[in-house]
């Protein structure tokens, strides 16, 4: 009887140890896979530094478009040209593109908001101009 319960014993001993395996490989497995899929996503926002780079310098390009129709062409007015002929928007050439916009509050203080696009990725700036009275 006593031969039969030490073998009963070394069975489950073999059981346990094949069920830490397991356990322990699927974890290693599932931390593994989660730290793949971080490293995916920090080389696709790395790879997109230069689109990045091209959408803020064009944002910045709209405040500064904008800065100079404010203070050299509208007389420090925020009029978007009719016409279109006397102050074109400046075309990028690094495939990049900006919309900008310039709204005069009640009290006279001036917004201008800048957002630059390039391939799918867009930054946009602001800039409040407060007019002392």
């Amino acid at each position: 009887m006593g031969n039969r319960l030490q073998r009963n014993l070394s069975a489950r001993s073999g059981q346990a140890m094949l069920m830490t395996v397991l356990v322990l490989s699927g974890t290693i497995l599932g931390a593994t896979t989660i730290a793949g899929l971080l490293t995916l996503y920090q080389l696709r926002q790395s790879a997109d530094v230069a689109n990045s780079a091209k959408a803020i310098f064009a944002s910045d390009a709209g405040i500064e478009w904008r800065l100079y129709k404010f203070f050299k062409l509208d007389g420090q007015t925020c009029l978007d040209c009719p016409d279109g002929v006397g102050c074109p928007q400046p075309e990028m050439t690094n495939q990049s593109t900006f919309t900008s916009s310039c709204v005069v509050s009640p009290e006279g203080d001036i917004t201008i908001k800048s957002s630059g696009e390039a391939n799918k990725t867009s930054r946009a700036l602001r800039i409040d101009l407060i007019l002392e009275k």
